[in-house]
This record gives C-alpha cells, structure tokens and sequence, in this order.
C-alpha cells in the first residue's frame, strides 16, 4: 500500500497537470480520502482476505497452536464492533475472522419475520449482508484514520515533527479491520447451478470463504435439529465444483470452500445413489442403507425398492415421505468417507456437525480421516446449541467415574444446578471449556473455531437485563450505570456515538467539499464532547 505523503505527492501532481481547474482540489485530502479507502470492490475483499486464509492454513499446518477464531453476526454494526473491540484489547486483527450464519439470517433478516434454520430465507439475504458486513469493516478504517489525521493536524498546528512522524508511520502501518469471512451458503438453495450463481453473489460480495453442507436443498434443517436429510457424494460433489468454478471465473484462484457433512445426525437420505461397480462410490453411500436382504422375488410387495448391495439383494427402508433410512450407529462411518470424499474433490476444509463440544469424539474421526488425507484440517461449530456447562460437568463427571474416583457427591442429571458452580467438579469443567479450542486444534485437526449464534444471545441477554432494570425501580439508572458508564470506564468507543456513526469523518468532507462555508456538526455546542 502507498504510503499518505507518496499518496500526496503524486495526487498534487496530478492536480497541478489539471491547471487552474483543479485549484480548489488538495492533494492531501484527496490522498487522506483514498488512504481511507483501500478496497474498491467486494472482489478486491475476496482477494486479499483469500490470501490472508491460505496463509493462516499453512501457518496452523506447521503449528497447531496458531489456529483461527471467529463470531458470528447478523448485522454490520455487530461485526464492525467485534473487530474493533478485537484490535483495542489485542492489537491486531490476526486469525481472527468473521462468520455469518445462515441461521441467523433466517432468524433475523428475512422479511417473512423470524423463519427456522431450513433455507426459506430470500437466498440473496446471505450476499447482502456480507456486503454490509464489508462496509461497515471498511467504515471502521476510515474512523480509526480519521482519528489519526485529526491527531497529525494537531501536530502540525502545534509544530511538534516527532509526533507528526509517528503518526504519519502510523497511517501508513495502519491495520484494516477487513477480515475474511466465512459465508454459510447452506445447502446451495437448488441445484448446481443455483449454486453456483448464489456463490458468484457472495463472492462478489467480498466472501473468499464458502460453506456448504450435504443435506438435500429443500429439505434442509439446522445442523442441530432431527429430520436431517443427506445428498449422495456425486450430487455433492457437482456444488463443491459449482462453487470452485465461481472462485475462478471471478478470479479468486485461492477462494476457500468449507465441506460440511451432517451425516453424524441425519439418519435419511432423499435417493439411492447411483452405482456402476461394486465397492464404488455410489455403492458405499447405499451400502449404509437400512432394510433386509431377500432370497426371492416373492418377498418383494408393492412399492418395495430393491436393490443390489453386498453382492445379494436388500429391500431398502422407504418411510412414507418417500425418504430412505440409513442403518442406525452408521453415522461416525459415513462422516468419515464423506470428508475424505470432498477433500479428494476439491474442497478445502472440513465441518463435522456434532451433537456434543466432545474433543476425543471428534480427534476419533478427524484421525480416520487423516490416514487418507493426512493435511485434513475443521471448521468447527462452538455452538450454543450446545449446554456446555452440562456437557463439560458430564464428561468430568465420566471421566472420574472410569478413573475410580469418588463421585457419590454428584448427581450427574442435575450438574448444571447451581450448587456444583464452585465445586472441584465444577471447576474443573469450566477449565475443561477454557481449554477446549486450544485442545481442539492440537488434537482433533480444528484449524477454525467459531460461535454461531453469539450476538442472538447477547442481545437479547443484555436488553433483558435493561429491561428490568429501567422499567423496574432503577429507571434511569438502569441505563447509565449497567450501559452508559460502563461504556465509559471500558473505553468503548461507541459512547460518543455521533462520532462512530461518522459525524467527525462528515464534518471533515464538508471542509474538503466548502471549505471555509462548511457548516458542521462537531462544534463547541455538540453534547458528545462530553465524553472528551
């Protein structure tokens, strides 16, 4: 990137070429403006945050401890505060991602109201926020530099040459808060070519990331919900290569695709996959297939389906909705041959859905996994889906239990009591969840570890408890002292409100556009110089 005094060098050049036309032109606002504006299109996004994950990829490869992270968000605003809340508390913006779940945009978004996790959403409701996620990224940027060319004029009113260096170092070190995201395209809301043409939105849009799971299209349910329903790998397969193909019409020869499989809790399948050979694809998908073998024709009635599995005749399970049943206890298997299959066709990184955080659960499969694709890497749903502290308090509880250990103290069907929060048991679970990302990425392959659902349950947590509050009988205090003041002691930014909105970067156009006619806003009267 340019540096702002090349920037202003070459812009005043360019004003000078344009004679008296340009008088009213200065180089260096312009040169701040573009500083300001480092990427032009979603494509130029999608570019440079696709390098930015490869190279985290490779990074995790050679050191298991330098995994990924990421929130999920439905809107701009919440991930333009993630990132900004990420760079004040730690500096830097590394392995730290955003992701967008699709369902939240169901939850959140449509304009049908609140929907299910089932793809009824509008299928460009996905685009879009990407989209509105990337300018609200690239906003940030121009705030945070506004706050730094408003420093550097200070020091040159001032007359102080070491601070205007270290700012000008400054601005030109300046880290983005444009991260990659990973994008939910569900199960590619139609067929192939649906697929492709939604991902092509995405893309576009800035995504150089892309989800896409295995369940059928118009069937689909949230990955921790019953009633899932599997495509065979030739129909999944054609999306993972409509998805590739979009990446390389539109350039992003690095773009990244994510290979969910929910087989570990879909017990159904729409249709019997198609089969040359035995011991082919087609016939390891059927072979899963819950029914009976027959010796004769006359054990076949009316609408039975038959067919040819293990070198005998099965008459396969057909439920009244026409859907398949798969055998039960098949679901680890089928995980297994479904990652190793779309890492073989073109995908990038694996997502296992899980019904449980279980780290030895998921290392067991990863590591079959492994034994064909030894570079098999996971993003892996930090779901609230999940009760974690049971779960955590359960699996201690187990754990004791195998070694020997005492656990007449506990009821393991009410550990998530209150009563056990400041016990040793307890306690222990709760390191056991501080531990579980980094445990994950060391031992079960977890390159990518993210949340949801975050901001679903913060929000509605945090107006709750407002809420009760102000309507309650601390009213006013309600908000001053649970928001406000703390805001404030915080140092979050968005306490001077009008400023994280854009006033100070407005203010400073209308400079640049009227000069000394400018009529702005942030003058001696504005009551958010209250905050300093």
């Amino acid at each position: 990137m340019t540096g702002l005094l090349d920037e202003i060098k070459a812009l005043k050049q360019l004003r000078d070429e344009q004679g008296s036309k340009w008088d009213n032109i200065t180089a260096e606002h312009a040169a701040r403006m573009r500083v300001q504006n480092r990427f032009h299109t979603g494509l130029d996004i999608a570019r440079y945050t696709a390098k930015i994950m490869r190279e985290d990829m490779a990074a995790y490869d050679a050191d298991s401890s330098k995994y990924t992270q990421s929130l999920g968000c439905w809107h701009g605003f919440v991930g333009q505060q993630k990132l900004i809340s990420i760079k004040k508390h730690f500096g830097t913006t590394k392995r730290s991602y955003l992701y967008l779940s699709g369902w939240m945009v169901a939850a959140l978004r449509s304009e049908f109201g609140p929907l299910p996790d089932q793809s009824m959403h509008e299928k460009t409701s996905v685009a879009d926020l990407i989209e509105e996620l990337y300018t609200f990224l690239r906003q940030a940027d121009a705030w945070e530099l506004n706050h730094l060319f408003r420093a550097l004029d200070e020091a040159k009113e001032t007359g102080d040459e070491v601070k205007q260096r270290d700012l000008i170092q400054q601005i030109d070190s300046h880290e983005t808060h444009v991260v990659p995201i990973i994008a939910d395209i569900d199960a590619g809301f139609g067929n192939a070519e649906a697929t492709y043409l939604l991902a092509k939105k995405f893309i576009e849009a800035g995504a150089c990331c892309i989800q896409l799971e295995n369940q059928v299209s118009d069937e689909k349910q949230c990955g921790h919900q019953d009633g899932k329903v599997t495509v065979p790998h030739a129909d999944f397969i054609a999306k993972i290569n409509a998805v590739r193909y979009a990446f390389l019409e539109l350039g992003v020869e690095d773009g990244v695709i994510v290979a969910r499989t929910d087989s570990l809790g879909a017990g159904l399948t729409q249709k019997i996959a198609v089969t040359n050979e035995p011991g082919d694809l087609g016939d390891q998908y059927n072979s899963y297939l819950d029914g009976d073998f027959i010796d004769s024709p006359e054990e076949i009635n009316n609408g039975d389906v038959v067919i040819k599995s293990e070198g005998k005749l099965k008459k396969v399970k057909r439920l009244a909705s026409g859907l398949y049943q798969f055998k039960p206890g098949t679901g680890e298997d089928r995980v297994v041959l479904d990652c190793i299959t779309s890492l073989q066709n073109g995908a990038d990184l694996l997502w296992i859905e899980t019904e449980k955080p279980h780290v030895g659960q998921i290392a067991g499969m990863v590591n079959r996994i492994r034994e064909v694709c030894p570079d098999a890497k996971l993003v892996y749903n930090n779901s609230p889906s999940f009760n974690w502290t049971l779960n955590f308090r359960q699996q201690v509880f187990d754990a004791w239990q195998e070694e020997g250990k005492d656990v007449s103290a506990y009821e393991r069907d009410k550990l998530m009591s209150e009563e056990y929060d400041n016990t040793e048991l307890g306690q222990l679970a709760d390191e056991w969840t501080r531990n579980f990302q980094r445990d994950g990425a060391r031992e079960a392959g977890i390159f990518h570890h993210l949340i949801t659902l975050p901001t679903y349950h913060t929000a509605a947590l945090s107006t709750d408890n407002l809420a009760k509050g102000y309507f309650g009988d601390e009213g006013m205090l309600a908000y001053v002292a649970g928001v406000q003041r703390q805001e404030i002691r915080q140092g979050i930014a968005t306490v001077r409100h009008q400023d994280m909105a854009g006033s100070n970067i407005g203010d400073d156009h209308k400079e640049f556009f009227h000069g000394d006619a400018a009529l702005k806003a942030g003058g001696k009267d504005n009551t958010m110089n209250q905050f300093g």
